[in-house]
């Protein structure tokens, strides 16, 4: 039975937020990835475009998420569908820390308003 204590997950930095992995092929999850993001007061992460769909659930916090240019304030407790092929952008405006629980399906990858693409290795 696989199982991924705290003290063992793997914790990658980009944009300004943290990325703390638990389940992956590394971890023994065969099409699944889960990640807790922790995203510091006035981090804005670039919109991306997504090939998986992502179920993000804020578990701490407020965040505005923009999804294909439409904005919304979301709250603790509430859950964000990110459909395949979405353009997705992540704020946090307030002056705390928020936290979510991610999770897609193996093979993530998000491109860049620049086309650049990002393979990221919390999701593969």
């Amino acid at each position: 039975m696989p199982v991924v204590r705290s003290s063992e997950a793997v914790v990658h930095e980009i944009h300004g937020a943290r990325f703390v992995s638990y389940a992956t092929p590394l971890t023994g999850s065969k099409e699944l990835c889960a990640w807790r993001g922790e995203i510091p007061a006035g981090t804005r992460a670039p919109l991306h475009t997504v090939n998986r769909e992502e179920i993000f659930h804020l578990l701490s916090g407020e965040l505005l998420i923009t999804l294909d240019g439409r904005t919304e304030r979301i709250v603790a407790g509430d859950t964000v569908i990110i459909n395949p092929g979405a353009t997705l952008g992540v704020e946090n405006p307030t002056g705390t820390t928020a936290t979510s629980w991610v999770t897609t399906s193996i093979g993530l990858e998000a491109e860049l308003a620049d086309g650049t693409r990002l393979t990221p290795p919390w999701a593969n």
